[in-house]
This record gives C-alpha cells, structure tokens and sequence, in this order.
C-alpha cells in the first residue's frame, strides 16, 4: 500500500528537480551522494573497476538537481567494448552506472528520469547498445533485458541475472560475445614536475 500512495504522491508532485549536463562543479556532491545511497564498498564492484581510471562518455554524465540547484541524484554512462562479433570486431557500447538518487527525494520519479534522459542523450549521440548490473524488474521498463547481454561477461564476479542490455540500434548486440573492457578516454593525470 505505501509504494502504491508513494506512486500516487509522486503523480502529482509538481516536478521540482530538473536534469542537466554534470559539471565539475558537482564532482565532490555526486560522491557524497554515491556513498550514501551505495556505500563506500561500490568501489569494490566489477562495473567499477571497468570504470577506474577513465572518463565518462561524452555528454553522458546526468545529474537531477532540486529546485536550489543541489545535486539529488546521478548517472553516467561509460564506452567499453562488449566482446567481438562473430566476425572478430570488438563491438562498442555502454556500460550505465552507477544510477543513483538521494534517499530524501526516492519515489518522484528522478530516478526514471534520469534513466529515459540518458537513454535519449545515447540514441541521439549514435551509440548502439547500454549495458548495466542492475535489478531486472527495475530496468526491464526502459527496455533493458538479460538475454541481450547472456554471452557476455564481466572482469570480476558479477550476478549473470542481474547483468542486462538494452539495443539502441536493432541487432546491435547479436553475436556479441566475450568480455566487457573499458575503451573510453582515460583520466588525465597532472604531470609532476621536480624542482631544479
């Protein structure tokens, strides 16, 4: 009865968060958020060790903000490749993650938000496929299915129902199979230089 008055709240709260682009200026609200909602063991997980070290995809970093602007909730998608093809082509995709909203603000619709905006911000940026570790009956309503990710795998122990794909493009994932590795741009690292 509580998820079903929680849906009904959030039906007709008036939307006071807004979804926008992630700026530098957000980095240290966004791990705080993180840490909060997944524990300071997330770093420890096999999506996270793809992304160690790396950049976002291009534009593909999101954050909710309520209506002072604070960040209340993340994604960010990730360019790995998704094995081979049957013909030997390492085929290129995204991995989603982590997907996060502050605990005060659950239940407005934010986090379903920022997954339809990513999903957009993907198709209209050309990408093929999103893969994510997540709980199917969740994400099984942005079209995101195991069956699309079953011959592939992660570095690391991951759970194989909890590990699903979503082609933006038809076919984009058929064939593929192998291990997911990380292909996005690294994270830059300042140059030390040593007194003369």
């Amino acid at each position: 009865m509580a998820a079903v008055l929680d849906a009904v709240r959030a039906l007709f709260a008036p939307n006071t968060f807004t979804i926008a682009h992630e700026t530098p200026a957000d980095v240290v609200a966004r791990e705080a958020l993180l840490d909060r909602a997944m524990g300071r063991d997330r770093r420890k997980k096999s999506s996270e060790k793809i992304r160690r070290g790396r950049v976002p995809a291009e534009g593909l970093a999101l954050v909710a903000r309520d209506a002072a602007g604070h960040v209340i909730g993340t994604v960010r998608l990730w360019n790995v490749e998704a094995g081979v093809s049957a013909s030997g082509v390492p085929v290129d995709a995204l991995l989603l993650g982590p997907l996060a909203v502050d605990s005060a603000y659950e239940g407005k619709g934010i986090g379903s938000a920022l997954m339809r905006a990513a999903i957009a911000e993907a198709h209209q940026r050309g990408h093929g496929a999103i893969l994510l570790v997540g709980d199917a009956p969740y994400y099984e309503r942005f079209g995101f299915f195991a069956e699309k990710a079953q011959h592939l795998v992660m570095p690391g122990p991951f759970a194989r129902d909890r590990f699903l794909g979503l082609e933006l493009k038809p076919g984009w994932l058929s064939g593929a199979a192998g291990m997911l590795v990380a292909s996005g741009r690294k994270l830059s690292r300042p140059t030390l230089r040593r007194a003369a």
